[in-house]
């Protein structure tokens, strides 16, 4: 159905979005075409691109759909070129037996459909979608497909089986990394973990292997890898993108990458460690577009989410949380800072690294190679009159002396310990030479945290919870043969793993009388724990069997992630 200035002029007046006196200001040039009309709206703020796509969408009879979780990497229609896609602005969604579907933004021109189906043979359906989305859709569809690992390893022009050259000539590593089959071969890996959303990328030589590993929602998988040969000038490449020396391969160093991938702005963490077989390299994905910190979305129950709002809006003490390397810790105490954060505060943060920059908040990126520790960082920021501070980690006695004393001179402390519970915070505090009456008198709470896989949307099904298989649920063994649970088959959706994303479970402990008496007469972890409980505190095991219950995840996931009480 071709559409034409005054038929859209009627289309727009009978929308009720506008008045005849706009549409005569933006249609007042001769020879105006509805393309150029729709763009003007738009540029001169009368209507949101969407609010125009759903009245044309009405008119032509065409859906409005959303291309925010695009992932047509099984979709490129090699007939279709890159260029065509961009300059009509349309992308193929799903093929339906002899049907395309193609988003376009663009509903005038039947030219663009006609194109494609010539060059395609299928015919085609169209939906309407945002040009913007539409343009990352064509970034997210080519770069999944620029070639195989197979194609790309074929074009660097040497076997599997062959040698790459003297991998000590410094010269010669620098022209092999900046060769273009090696900095696709190395973008490929890269976008490939930005579309299965990995938070790490591990690439790890072996004597006769080189392997490429994601860490998806906190569990490795194995990806395909390429051969043996390449491992030099894929490091040696990493390395130049993140400014390191790459004729040092003895010690191990860090960088940092800055990278637009699939229409995201995305940093890379990256670090390198000398092996037996060559430097191992992981590098940590901070896409920070994708996350935010906003503690009512951490899975927080709606008992300890009060309690921890409270502590973090205390004008004092020391607030920890604690839990292993990759536990969710900083996405916790970023949260906590992100809703505190207003102007009659000073926040700053002592970090090794900065991971994600918060707005309003003073971060210090802490080296330790010029003298730039916690400890010294902390002396010089307590003179900057902050009310709120943040210690990335309490590593040693002496940042734990610094922390504490600034507790009790009126500021907000927030850390983190590696404890495998709450209240074995105290007891590491203690171990540190740490006086039990400046523990007692500093400690506000202690959450422990554990990050549990949530259990796939696409393709979760329930069952009759077995008795024998889950003694340890919180209900009465008469109900249990009532409670239905959930688990994941596997889809293309979740990776065939039947987990897709991540929930926390939380241990907080909060420091009350009791708990401070017992810490003064230097009672143990067992018996903190036991007061603990007995004023409410529900352990990490207990909270992910409740996550179970309330069909979040599973009971193997929270075996895999706690201890037994």
């Amino acid at each position: 159905m071709a559409l034409h200035e005054h038929s859209l002029a009627g289309v727009l007046l009978a929308s009720g979005k506008f008045t005849p006196d706009t549409i005569k200001t933006v249609m007042k040039e001769p020879g105006l075409d509805p393309v150029s009309a729709c763009q003007r709206l738009i540029d001169l703020g009368f209507i949101s691109e969407e609010d125009l796509l759903k009245i044309l969408g009405r008119y032509f009879d065409l859906p409005l759909v959303s291309l925010k979780h695009y992932q047509g990497s099984n979709l490129y229609i090699e007939k279709i070129p890159e260029q065509f896609m961009r300059e009509a602005r349309l992308v193929p969604l799903e093929l339906k037996e002899t049907t395309l579907v193609v988003a376009i933004s663009n509903p005038f021109s039947a030219a663009a459909l006609e194109a494609v189906e010539q060059a395609t043979g299928y015919r085609t359906e169209a939906c309407l979608a945002r040009s913007e989305e539409i343009a990352q859709a064509i970034g997210t569809l080519f770069s999944s497909e620029v070639s195989s690992m197979d194609r790309i390893i074929e074009n660097i022009g040497r076997d599997g089986d062959g040698d790459l050259g003297d991998e000590d000539n410094v010269d010669h590593l620098k022209d092999l990394a900046s060769e273009a089959p090696v900095i696709r071969l190395v973008n490929l890996i890269i976008s490939r973990a930005i579309e299965l959303q990995a938070s790490d990328i591990h690439l790890e030589p072996f004597e006769k292997s080189f392997l490429i590993r994601y860490r998806i929602d906190g569990v490795l998988h194995d990806m395909e890898s390429p051969p043996k040969n390449l491992q030099a000038a894929i490091i040696s490449r990493i390395k130049i993108m993140s400014k390191l020396n790459i004729a040092e391969r003895r010690l191990p160093q860090d960088g940092r990458i800055k990278l637009r991938v699939l229409g995201k702005e995305i940093d890379f963490r990256v670090s390198t460690l000398p092996t037996l077989f060559g430097e191992s390299v992981v590098m940590r994905i901070l896409d920070s577009e994708s996350i935010t910190f906003d503690l009512h979305t951490l899975g927080f129950p709606s008992d300890n989410l009060s309690k921890f709002e409270d502590l973090i809006s205390r004008p004092y003490g020391i607030v920890l949380v604690t839990g292993p390397t990759g536990s969710g810790k900083t996405t916790t105490l970023y949260s906590a800072l992100n809703q505190i954060n207003s102007p009659d505060k000073k926040i700053i943060t002592v970090e090794d690294p900065v991971e994600y920059q918060l707005h309003g908040v003073n971060q210090i990126h802490v080296k330790p190679s010029i003298g730039l520790t916690f400890a010294n960082t902390l002396r010089s920021i307590l003179r900057q009159d902050p009310d709120v501070v943040m210690i990335g980690e309490i590593r040693d006695a002496e940042t734990a002396e610094i922390a504490i004393h600034a507790a009790l001179t009126g500021h907000l402390v927030f850390s983190t310990l590696h404890t495998n519970d709450a209240p074995g915070a105290i007891t590491r505090l203690l171990e540190m030479g740490m006086e039990h009456y400046l523990v007692s008198s500093s400690l506000q709470g202690i959450l422990a945290q554990r990050l549990v896989r949530v259990i796939c949307s696409q393709c979760r099904e329930e069952y009759d919870a077995n008795p024998e298989t889950l003694p340890e649920l919180p209900v009465s063994p008469f109900a249990r043969g009532a409670i239905r649970l959930a688990r994941g088959r596997g889809c293309e959706h979740c990776a065939n793993t039947g987990f897709r994303g991540r929930s926390g479970i939380y241990e907080l402990m909060m420091v009350t009388d009791e708990i401070r008496h017992l810490v003064l007469s230097q009672a143990d972890s067992r018996a903190l724990k036991d007061q603990a409980r007995a004023q409410g505190m529900q352990t990490l095991r207990e909270a992910g069997w409740h996550k179970v219950l309330e069909q979040v995840t599973t009971g193997s996931e929270v075996i895999r992630v706690t201890q037994v009480e």
